[in-house]
């Protein structure tokens, strides 16, 4: 074992002096170094905790790794423990108590390294190296790790046929390990639902509001619809139709829509009854007025315009009275909001169809 360092000029002296114990020279040069030279490692009262940790008597924890360096004295006592001089099955019983030791304390991680120490070991008792299979298997358990345990138990119960306390265990962890499994897979197929769900959720809920919204700035602007019974409060029943009226997309694939400024913007029909012919706007803002889409839709002649009528400054714009059956004049002039605020019209599917003509064609029209 390795002196301190506050010895070491005391064993040179007791050197000298064990050379020649009988000669007084020896015995005054002995006791001048001795007495003159300072002693070292002693302990300082501010960091006397941290010291006596240090001594191996007072450890209240041994490191895991031990440097015979750093620490000859904690190295000493544990080369004496596992005394390579000792039968394998000595030190295997060893390793296997040191990890029992750790298993008590429920540090399951060194409890497998010591019980693997111990097998490495490969002593020639067999009741032995199934005890400390049994143990590494309840290690691994308690660790998680449930296909290592069963493992453990396989080789306990190859060794001892008849150790009923590893088979038994090995039944449990084996069970432990399939109701996991199809735990685990129905846990995920659950969470996959769920999440799914979830989004599916989030996705109506925001889709709901953003048609409340919708209604509410309809109603704000007194736009009737055209199944719509009540029309000074927005009650359930029109809500409803109007959730689903929005949900089922127009068949152009275009929808209202609610922009960042408050603004209103409609997928509109416009009808040319001469021609039994029609065009789609996707997105007719609510500001925007007739003509001037009629100016780029009629920049130039339409090739079904054979006698050159439709030309933006002489067309007009209808809306009409399904229940009377009559056509009113709207200016063209006039933006979308204008024309949908009309008091004999009422919006149909959220789509506003108008008929575009160059004449009355012989209905009775008001302006």
């Amino acid at each position: 074992m390795a002196l301190g360092p506050g010895l070491e000029g005391r064993a040179s002296a007791v050197e000298q002096h064990e050379q020649d114990p009988t000669s007084d020279d020896t015995m005054n040069s002995f006791l001048e170094k001795f007495q003159s030279q300072p002693y070292r490692g002693d302990f300082h009262e501010e960091q006397w905790e941290e010291e006596f940790e240090k001594v191996p008597l007072f450890m209240k924890k041994v490191p895991s790794e031990i440097d015979p360096r750093e620490n000859p004295d904690l190295a000493c006592l544990q080369s004496i423990i596992f005394d390579e001089e000792l039968s394998p099955e000595e030190q295997a019983k060893t390793y296997k108590d040191e990890g029992n030791d750790y298993f008590k304390e429920k540090d399951y991680k060194k409890a497998v390294i010591s019980y693997t120490e111990g097998l490495k070991k490969k002593c020639a008792n067999p009741d032995l190296n199934a005890v400390l299979y049994t143990n590494r298997a309840a290690a691994q358990y308690y660790l998680g790790n449930f296909r290592s345990a069963v493992s453990n138990v396989t080789a306990a119960r190859k060794l001892k046929s008849c150790y009923l306390k590893a088979i038994r265990g090995g039944l449990q962890i084996d069970a432990k390990v399939k109701e996991l499994l199809e735990m685990r897979a129905k846990a995920d197929k659950l969470k996959q639902i769920e999440q799914r769900d979830v989004g599916k959720s989030n996705l109506k809920e925001k889709e709901r509001n953003q048609n409340e919204a919708l209604l509410e700035a309809v109603k704000a602007r007194n736009i009737r619809l055209s199944e719509t019974t009540c029309e000074d409060e927005i009650s359930a029943s029109e809500g409803e139709f109007f959730l689903e009226e929005r949900s089922s997309k127009n068949p152009h694939g275009a929808r209202l829509n609610l922009d960042n400024h408050g603004r209103l913007s409609w997928p509109v029909l416009l009808l040319y009854p001469e021609y039994a012919q029609l065009d789609f706007i996707s997105a007719f803002h609510e500001d925007s007025r007739f003509i001037d889409h009629l100016m780029v839709m009629f920049g130039e002649t339409p090739s079904r315009d054979l006698e050159q009528k439709y030309c933006s400054d002489n067309l007009e714009v209808y809306v009409e009275d399904e229940d009377r059956a009559e056509l009113y004049r709207v200016p063209a002039k006039g933006t979308l909001l204008q024309v949908l605020q009309h008091h004999r019209y009422f919006v149909k599917a959220l789509t506003p169809a108008f008929l575009v003509c160059n004449y009355p064609g012989g209905e009775r029209c008001t302006r």
